[in-house]
């Protein structure tokens, strides 16, 4: 799996960062939908739920923001959670134009159900891992995160470089 050349050591393509990244959050997101399925929910009604919970009054706009939805997917989704009871929508008093988003007294046991596949299936993605390990992995993430945030974007192709030239 590891090759030696010319004294650094490359990894086979297939153990990379990226493509290693890729497929463990395909298979964390996978085995998290099978257990959101046995209570009827979806991947995507979990994170608004989740994240609602989190930024309870939020307008639809941020909470599509903060769940990485489009906006036209999230409003189906909110109308299904609304008309199952678990939200509601209330005007903003400072625009008339925007809903705020409110979960009700029958969303919460819910949301202790989410919490508890979500430490199930963290439990089974870190099971022999030593904790003080799975801890450090999460950190470590959590700085790549704040690297990438961090970094100025990348000029366009045929876009002007430093120094004035095309």
């Amino acid at each position: 799996m590891v090759a030696k050349a010319s004294g650094s050591v490359h990894l086979k393509e297939s153990r990379r960062f990226g493509f290693l990244l890729r497929d463990v959050t395909r298979l964390y997101v996978g085995r998290f939908e099978q257990h959101a399925a046995s209570l009827g929910l979806t991947l995507e009604q979990c994170k608004a739920l989740v994240h609602l919970a989190d930024h309870e009054g939020v307008s639809q706009v941020r909470l599509a923001e903060l769940t990485d939805l489009e906006p036209m997917t999230l409003v189906r989704i909110l109308d299904r959670m609304e008309a199952e009871g678990w939200l509601e929508r209330r005007g903003d008093p400072r625009d008339r134009r925007v809903h705020c988003l409110y979960l009700t007294a029958k969303a919460k046991p819910l949301l202790d159900d989410i919490r508890r596949l979500i430490d199930l299936t963290w439990g089974e993605a870190v099971a022999g891992i030593p904790r003080r390990h799975s801890d450090l992995l999460v950190e470590l993430l959590d700085a790549v995160r704040s690297n990438f945030m961090s970094l100025a974007p990348v000029p366009a192709a045929g876009s002007k470089k430093a120094g004035g030239k095309a």
